[in-house]
């Protein structure tokens, strides 16, 4: 008859901690899965914050360069139209009338030409103004996106040491930590909280 060998009391507790131990180590890998899941959105998140910044500051720039073209051609309407009424003041006693109607006649042309500059201008103003807030919507993003991303890195860090030591206190670090990330990440997706020390 074959021996059965009966397993003692420490072996028993040392089978339950080693299958104890790996249930523990799967649900923290898993974790960690997830914890890369938000590390992704948040990197995207702020690559995206951050080539918008980029791209609407260019279109801005590019509007006031269109406002500053604008304004120069408002500005030498106005200095050719002064010219003409200060000559016209000057020769109104002796123009004739024919030669007094065409200077009035390009005076108001010149008149004409400075207001509408000057109407272009201001919507040109309008649309760099708008790029501009957006640029700075951007720019308030971003700062939430790198602080989620060194967060949650730690978690991802802290999570990995806690499988290896088998401590649920470094767990529960790393659930802290990963929870300060996520909150951040989401911040910066809806800039709901301004937090001073990130403006």
């Amino acid at each position: 008859m074959a021996e059965i060998e009966i397993p003692t009391g420490e072996e028993l507790t040392e089978r339950m901690s080693d299958s104890t131990d790996k249930r523990f180590s799967k649900r923290v890998a898993m974790l960690t899965a997830i914890y890369a899941v938000c590390l992704s959105i948040c990197a995207l998140g702020g690559a995206n914050a951050a080539k918008e910044m980029m791209m609407t500051q260019q279109q801005a720039s590019n509007q006031w360069a269109f406002y500053q073209a604008k304004a120069q051609r408002e500005h030498m309407y106005r200095l050719e139209r002064t010219i003409l009424e200060a000559e016209q003041a000057d020769r109104e006693d002796r123009q004739h009338p024919t030669s007094r109607d065409r200077f009035i006649k390009i005076i108001d042309q010149l008149s004409s030409e400075e207001k509408r500059f000057a109407s272009e201008k201001l919507d040109i103003e309008t649309k760099a103004r708008a790029f501009e807030h957006e640029r700075d919507v951007s720019m308030a993003r971003d700062p939430y996106f790198d602080y989620a991303e060194v967060m949650l890195q730690l978690s991802i860090i802290l999570a990995s040491v806690s499988i290896i030591s088998g401590s649920r206190a470094v767990l529960k670090l790393s659930l802290a930590a990963a929870g300060v990330g996520a909150l951040l990440g989401y911040n910066g997706f809806t800039l709901l909280m301004n937090l001073p020390f990130l403006s």
